[in-house]
């Protein structure tokens, strides 16, 4: 399958709540269980991108949105501004196809350009195939935790896998370096 990856758009953000909502109600890679709204993935995106996060999508040939990945923070409290958390969500017919681990490469790249350390990835439902993604762009398994989330019935375990951004801990971050806007303290 052919596709390319930009920069999310306001525009994209009615194929981006379709591709959200179909994973609300029949996945468990998010832990909802109504589909939010347009307006409120609206909200979202503005959070996500107006703090200097990277939100990213993969196009089809006919700029269809195949799927997207973004950033955000981990935790809100200062000493965590260098740590984000993936989040990727695909179109069903995108899965399979290489589409999630080219997200996950360029959403890596840029959160390393932007000065981040450590990216964790919080895998709802323990799911094989996003672990395999994480595992394979050299994400370590961290831990489980057990039946966090109940849904379509069933208790659903959560797996915590990390990986470091450039330097990661080798180094000190530059003194003062806020890698966005979202920390003040």
């Amino acid at each position: 399958m052919t596709f390319t990856l930009r920069e999310a758009a306001a525009a994209d953000l009615p194929a981006i709540t379709h591709i959200y909502r179909e994973s609300v109600l029949n996945g468990v890679a998010t832990y909802e269980i109504t589909p939010p709204s347009e307006a409120e993935m609206a909200m979202r995106f503005t959070t996500i991108t107006g703090s200097g996060y990277p939100y990213i999508v993969a196009l089809d040939e006919r700029n269809a949105v195949l799927g997207y990945a973004y950033a955000s923070a981990f935790r809100t409290r200062a000493a965590y501004r260098f740590l984000v958390e993936d989040s990727i969500y695909l179109a069903p017919e995108a899965r399979g196809k290489g589409i999630g681990k080219a997200l996950l490469e360029e959403l890596v790249e840029r959160c390393t350009a932007l000065g981040f350390r450590q990216m964790v990835a919080v895998i709802g439902g323990a799911h094989p195939a996003s672990i395999a993604l994480h595992k394979g762009i050299g994400f370590e398994y961290q831990g489980l935790m057990r039946a966090t989330g109940f849904k379509h019935g069933r208790w659903l375990d959560t797996t915590i896998m990390q990986r470091p951004l450039g330097e990661g801990m080798e180094t000190a971050p530059p003194e003062g370096h806020y890698p966005d806007t979202l920390y003040r303290s």
